[in-house]
């Protein structure tokens, strides 16, 4: 081979490999997560914003988040090859061996909890931790066994914003739990229209996401549209507690509102088209309420 093609050659797999750990790491979804902890440390910051540790924040979590993600399909990667949504990721397709993605994984979680504990507080690096391991060994597994799964993984889930509360104030005080309850329950609506939408893929893979029994059914469009309005209330709570004012609380009650009316469409028509709308919703829905209590405190 001419050292002219050994030239083209390497960029290319260069490339191919960066592609490699984006998806392992989930990069955009890791990002998403990520923001979530950035806005609860500025919520809790109230203006005092240390760069140095919003900056440890952004790094930790972000490693963590990536450790979890490549944990995930280690575990699953005998099952991402039987859906259509996975089947491309680069440990199902042996592009990647098991060994190098668990030496990713262990890297990035280790130095992840290592900058959140040394950087921050040793309370955020315990959080990262448990989101860690929970979602990797108690989620993962559990998905093919039980919708309980959905439950499970929605305590990791609702970690960011209070890990980015614990990252600015050092301890577990109503505000922080407050944020941690709202992305607790609005994980449930999301992640059932998701389950919804990709039902088909999932039961390739023998995953049971859905509330119901029977899967999609008005037993599981019903549930969505309470945990949904039980967010009302949830997102109210930030105000109650003085943390932040009313034109937020106003802006959360109003986008509850429309996040309930897409909920009950879904369960009078239970069809695949307004359960991706929902899904569409429900992610715009999260990040514009805390977006919301931050700018109130500004």
């Amino acid at each position: 081979m001419s050292t002219k093609s050994v030239a083209n050659i390497l960029p290319l797999s260069i490339a191919s490999k960066i592609r490699d750990y984006h998806q392992l790491a989930k990069t955009r979804l890791t990002f998403t997560v990520v923001l979530s902890a950035v806005l609860g440390y500025l919520i809790a910051a109230n203006g005092q914003t240390e760069f140095t540790g919003l900056w440890a924040l952004i790094v930790g979590g972000f490693l963590v988040v990536a450790s979890s993600n490549g944990l995930n399909q280690i575990i699953e990667k005998d099952f991402d090859k039987l859906m259509v949504r996975t089947n491309n990721r680069p440990v199902a397709t042996n592009r990647m061996s098991v060994q190098e993605a668990a030496i990713f994984c262990l890297v990035a979680g280790f130095v992840g909890v290592y900058v959140l504990a040394t950087y921050l507080n040793q309370l955020s690096g315990y959080l990262g931790l448990f989101a860690l391991l929970s979602y990797a060994f108690l989620y993962t597994p559990l998905k093919r066994v039980s919708p309980i799964a959905v439950f499970v993984g929605a305590f990791p889930g609702a970690i960011p914003p209070l890990l980015g509360w614990v990252a600015a104030t050092g301890s577990l005080s109503w505000g922080g739990w407050a944020l941690f309850a709202l992305q607790f329950i609005w994980q449930f609506p999301h992640f059932w229209a998701i389950a919804w939408v990709l039902d088909d893929d999932y039961q390739r893979a023998g995953y049971r996401l859905l509330p119901s029994k029977l899967g999609k059914d008005k037993r599981s469009t019903a549930l969505t549209i309470w945990y949904i309005a039980l967010l009302l209330p949830i997102s109210m709570l930030p105000y109650w507690l003085g943390i932040t004012g009313i034109v937020s609380m106003i802006i959360a009650v109003v986008a509850g509102l429309f996040f309930l009316k897409q909920g009950i469409q879904f369960h009078r028509t239970c069809s695949t088209k307004d359960a991706k709308k929902l899904m569409f919703y429900s992610i715009i829905y999260n990040p514009v309420v805390l977006l919301s209590f931050v700018l109130d405190k500004i």
